[in-house]
């Protein structure tokens, strides 16, 4: 009868069971068992006080991190603090006045109770000579303080009172009148940020809004505002030129609280307005110490801003060793003494084990078959004796055919001294595996694969004899670490650099630069137009188009410059080290000139250009966000510039961007609001003298300008993408005026909306339109389109598509300030044209121009060739009235006739016009 063959295990634990535990642990060959507990309890211990060892190391460090983290947040909440006040200060750069409710406005804006937390207020302190102060006074009382006064009394050269102070709280109301330039603590950070230009804080103080009952320490941080927008260079001029100060005031717990609170609520943190820890200096304790000198850790640091050093002292607290408590050492006793008991055990069963078949068991002990790996046997001269069946799997070999490989053959010249001295060393070292070694090795193919293996010496084991190779492939590794590294630091369209890499080498030029005091330079690109390029001729044109810029942009710089794509069509070049701005110049100048070009991609010719921006490391700045900013900023100031030139970074920059985003926020709201009208400017028929028509005007009504006209804001709706809301919105109000005057008898007239290019090649223009249309029940007949003349130049197809649809609809469609700027004729005869309107340019200088004369002459006859009507705007002369009939010139609109009209002044003028037909 046949039986299975019982497994090892079951076999060894059949043997012991002959003998108890007891009895094997008495017994001679029993040593190696106790010498296997002695060593497993040896190490438990060891392990046990290294566990230890290393909660007190975590404990530490997670103190210090947290200390660490609490200064960086003081200091980053300190800078955004200052950031605020040069903003606040910027205010008074961009408005000539700055009133009440305008900083009431601005700082309710800021919204500092949810983004800047710890801020008492935000005011203004104005510099008051003398012998003005009685005046200031009379001044600051009408404007609504019937009760202000400056205050302390005093007879002083110079005054700093406070004029506003928000937000309006009843405890910052007590603070209008005073002057802090009367008080030491005050003067000297007023005046040190008055020299400098830049913010400066005072030492601990007690602010003036605290009440008897609530004292707790607080500062206050000052900036200057000079007269003008930039800050004067000589000191006199900073002196004689102050305006005054912005600041802001800060209560010491409200500040502190919420950071402790967040970063680290179990530290025992305390804050001194001094570089050591005394008792009158302390400005803030978070009092979670139950004993003064009971703690575990302590670190002291130095935090500085403003022109004040702080001494930020941190200690652990009972709380913070019990959160940072361990219940590991425990456990690796625990489990060492159980691991040593088992291993004890097991040592003695295996002392009493007979082992058997040593020739089959090397063996297999030597060889790997497994797939991922090859093993190969060699003798004492390195001659092949084993190749394992894998082999042919991975290599393409036929193990069987061992005596036609020589291993030398198969590895690359290049690694086979160094697989050589590895098995010399083997041999001098049996039954050690040795290091692992790489080599490359040929395939049956020819190819290279590339791989690592170790050698181990096992000339005495039976069934082995030899030195063992094992050898796994890494070939399919290491291209798999290759793509993901290439997937994570580089742009897969153009194979450059990424935002991540590009960030990197940055960081490391600007901590270079700063080692070596070298200059560097940092450029921002971005592509004129491509978006429109993008659009009407497919995306994959546009990916050609970026490759073919990378290429030209790698071939301008030097190999240790760096250029990246951040996204888009924007590219940025890091130009490691110049010797200034000149070199910077120059190579921005060469980028210029070779992307400055045409080019075909696939069916279609291209013009490219570029906009560039530029700062310099370390003089901008030596932050990398920074850097990135300004260069940003410079780059948007070029193409306000006219676009394909290059900008350096000015402080001036920064606001006016500040000022856009203000402008741009209050055009919003404006939108929001429904704060914009039209007026209405009629149309005249020159031959018959009646009203055709009458052309739309934005006008926005601003609550403290006034009525403002359309070219003041129109820019910067086209900037901000708030041109298309604003024209949906426009649109629709002339769709309405169109009823009102059929309402009143005027069913014949025609209403001209302007368009700008931006509104037009919009995707959901054509949409738009004809839901306006339905929705208001307009006749498209009643309604006249003027489209700018700068549409020619885009896309033809895309163009003669749009407006073939609005033809088709039945609008009436007329492009505006013809002759003003280049167009092409042939686009223009493809186009579905009524009628073209000469530019008020030429207009103007009828009839005391030749020139001007000329050229109108030459625009009407031109249109009468192309057949279309042609409109005069800007009349306001007879003799340019005379002028344009003689010429042949259809229609005319302009003050002349009437001004621009509201609705209702419209109504009342087109009912004397028909009076006066009628007579």
């Amino acid at each position: 009868m046949w039986l299975p063959p019982v497994p090892p295990a079951l076999w060894i634990v059949s043997m012991a069971k002959d003998l108890t535990i007891g009895q094997l642990a008495r017994q001679r060959p029993s040593r190696v068992a106790w010498l296997v507990l002695i060593i497993s309890l040896a190490l438990t211990v060891g392990a046990w006080r290294f566990s230890i060892i290393l909660v007190d190391d975590r404990t530490e460090a997670r103190f210090e991190t947290q200390s660490l983290q609490l200064k960086t947040a003081i200091e980053e909440r300190l800078l955004n603090y200052e950031q605020v006040l040069a903003g606040s200060a910027g205010l008074f750069a961009v408005a000539d006045l700055v009133g009440r409710d305008d900083w009431r406005l601005y700082v309710n804006k800021l919204d500092i109770n949810r983004y800047y937390p710890g801020i008492q207020g935000i005011g203004f302190t104005a510099r008051v000579d003398g012998d003005e102060v009685v005046e200031f006074v009379e001044r600051i009382r009408e404007q609504g303080l019937p009760d202000y006064l400056v205050n302390p009394a005093g007879v002083r050269a110079e005054y700093h009172p406070i004029v506003f102070l928000e937000p309006s709280t009843q405890r910052n109301k007590r603070a209008y009148g005073y002057d802090a330039f009367g008080d030491p603590a005050h003067r000297i950070a007023m005046e040190r940020a008055r020299d400098t230009g830049e913010a400066t804080m005072t030492g601990k103080v007690v602010l003036v809004q605290e009440q008897v009952d609530d004292e707790q320490a607080g500062f206050l941080m000052y900036f200057p505002v000079y007269e003008g927008d930039k800050v004067p260079q000589i000191l006199e001029e900073r002196r004689m030129r102050l305006r005054g100060f912005v600041f802001s005031a800060f209560r010491m717990n409200n500040l502190m609280d919420g950071i402790v609170g967040l970063i680290s609520p179990f530290l025992d943190v305390r804050i001194y307005d001094s570089d050591v820890p005394v008792e009158d200096a302390l400005m803030y304790g978070s009092n979670l110490g139950s004993l003064e000198n009971e703690y575990t850790f302590e670190m002291s640091q130095k935090v500085r801003h403003g022109g004040r050093t702080w001494l930020l002292q941190t200690r652990t607290t009972p709380a913070f060793d019990y959160l940072a408590s361990d219940p590991r050492p425990l456990i690796v006793a625990v489990a060492g003494l159980i691991i040593s008991v088992l291993l004890f055990a097991f040592a003695l069963v295996m002392v009493r084990s007979r082992l058997l078949a040593q020739i089959n068991a090397g063996r297999y002990r030597a060889i790997t078959e497994g797939a991922s790996n090859v093993t190969l046997i060699l003798d004492r001269r390195g001659r092949l004796n084993y190749v394992s069946p894998s082999s042919e799997t991975i290599l393409g070999f036929d193990p069987t055919r061992v005596s036609e490989l020589t291993l030398e053959q198969q590895v690359h010249p290049d690694d086979w001294p160094q697989l050589q001295q590895c098995f010399e060393q083997a041999l001098t070292e049996p039954g050690r595996a040795l290091p692992v070694v790489h080599a490359r090795i040929r395939d049956a193919e020819g190819g290279w694969r590339n791989m690592e293996g170790t050698y181990t010496a096992m000339i005495d084991v039976p069934g082995v004899n030899g030195v063992v190779l094992s050898l796994r492939d890494l070939t399919e590794l290491k291209a798999a670490q290759s793509e993901l590294h290439r997937l994570a630091f580089y742009d897969p369209l153009t194979g450059l650099a990424n935002r991540q890499l590009f960030r990197d080498r940055l960081e490391h030029v600007i901590r270079r630069c700063k080692r070596s005091g070298k200059s560097a330079a940092l450029m921002f690109l971005d592509l004129d137009g491509f978006k429109r390029i993008n659009d009407t001729l497919g995306h994959d044109v546009g990916d050609e188009l970026l490759s073919t810029v990378a290429g030209w942009l790698q071939g301008c710089v030097r190999e240790e410059d760096s250029v990246a794509r951040l996204g888009g069509d924007e590219f940025v070049v890091l130009l490691s080290e110049v010797t200034g701005s000149d070199a910077a110049a120059t190579v921005a100048e060469n980028i210029l000139r070779r992307l400055c070009q045409r080019i075909r991609l696939g069916e279609h010719e291209v013009g490219v250009t570029v906009s560039i921006g530029l700062a310099m490391i370390p003089d901008d700045s030596e932050d990398a966000t920074s850097l990135m900013k300004y260069a940003d900023l410079a780059m948007y100031r070029a193409k306000e510039m006219g676009r394909n030139n290059a900008q350096f970074f000015t402080p001036a920059m920064n606001i006016q961007a500040a000022r856009r985003m203000l402008q741009q926020e209050e055009l919003a709201n404006a939108l929001e609001s429904d704060s914009f009208t039209l007026h209405y400017q009629p149309k005249f028929d020159l031959a018959r003298e009646t009203v055709l028509g009458v052309e739309a005007f934005l006008r926005w009504q601003h609550p403290e300008r006034g009525l403002i006209p359309a070219n003041q804001f129109i820019s910067l709706a086209e900037e901000s993408g708030l041109i298309v809301r604003l024209g949906e919105m426009a649109l629709r109000q002339a769709c309405i005026e169109i009823q009102a005057l059929e309402r009143a008898g005027f069913e014949n007239l025609h209403v001209s909306v302007n368009l700008s290019s931006r509104q037009i090649t919009d995707p959901r223009f054509l949409e738009m339109f004809r839901q306006v249309i339905t929705e208001t029940g307009v006749a498209p007949e009643r309604l006249e389109l003027e489209l700018p003349s700068e549409l020619l130049n885009e896309d033809p197809e895309t163009v003669q598509r749009l407006l073939g649809s609005l033809h088709d609809i039945g609008v009436y469609l007329i492009l505006d300030n013809f002759g003003a700027s280049n167009c092409s004729l042939a686009a223009m005869q493809r186009l579905p044209l009524n009628a073209v309107k000469i530019d008020h340019e030429f207009i103007r200088d009828i009839p005391y121009n030749a020139t001007a004369t000329d050229v109108t002459s030459a625009v009407i006859a031109l249109a009468h060739k192309l057949h279309l009507t042609v409109i005069a705007e800007g009349v306001e002369t007879p003799q340019q009235l005379n002028f344009l009939r003689a010429a042949g010139c259809a229609q005319a609109q302009g003050n002349l006739f009437s001004y621009p009209l509201d609705e209702d002044a419209l109504i009342g003028f087109l009912l004397r016009q028909e009076e006066r037909l009628t007579l």
